[in-house]
């Protein structure tokens, strides 16, 4: 039987601005897991709403955010280049990360993140630079890569979850993987393209993102315990 839940709007403060943020609270958390969109995107990206809804039948908390302002995603529609400065992006994970523990609950201190695309490698410098406080990553036909140098400080296991079909980012994803020192793996999504529009591709994502958070995040609160 599903969880009830029950979802926020939230404003997340930036330094002088601040983003926009939809929080899903289930009736007994697990976790928490932060979501980076990938470039172009939103909050509002279907694919992740979707992800994270079956997260939240799984019983995570989950924070999905605008990593630009409204401002700067005006500029962004008419540049394309924000959504590739990816130490803007990061930084905005970890200030919502930041923001977030000072509210959270203690169950809901256990984080891991979500990242899809360019929001891989944001979330990949986030957890390098909060290396206390992210427990697990899972990225969605990411681009681990973007993330550069700060591959080997990550500490947090990470799965990187490309499809099939997805040939450039699946070398990207493998070149990325071979830079890190933590605990990774690559799972490959049978008949999926980049965006997981084929029929059961992101069921597949969600189930493999679910298996690696309670073994890394759920399992890490069950350790400190």
């Amino acid at each position: 039987m599903a969880r009830q839940s029950e979802t926020h709007s939230i404003s997340i403060p930036t330094g002088t601005d601040s983003i926009k943020g939809d929080l899903t609270i289930p009736a007994a958390t697990r976790g928490t897991i932060l979501f980076a969109h990938g470039s172009g995107s939103s909050r509002l990206s279907p694919r992740n709403k979707y992800v994270a809804e079956l997260l939240n039948r799984a019983g995570f908390t989950t924070l999905l955010m605008d990593l630009l302002t409204e401002d700067e995603e005006l500029v962004d529609e008419r540049t394309a280049h924000l959504r590739f400065d990816i130490e803007l992006l990061a930084g905005r994970l970890v200030a919502a990360t930041d923001w977030f523990t000072t509210r959270a609950s203690e169950a809901e201190h256990h984080i891991g993140y979500f990242g899809a695309s360019t929001g891989a490698a944001a979330a990949l410098v986030a957890a390098a630079l909060r290396p206390k406080v992210i427990e697990a990553i899972v990225s969605r036909g990411g681009r681990p890569d973007l993330a550069g140098s700060a591959l080997g400080a990550v500490r947090a296991p990470t799965l990187l979850i490309v499809g099939e079909y997805d040939d450039v980012v699946i070398g990207l994803n493998r070149r990325a993987a071979s830079e890190m020192r933590t605990l990774h793996k690559i799972e490959i999504v049978p008949g999926a393209t980049h965006l997981f529009e084929e029929r059961g591709a992101l069921d597949e994502v969600a189930a493999l993102a679910r298996k690696w958070f309670e073994e890394h995040v759920v399992q890490s609160r069950t350790d400190v315990a």
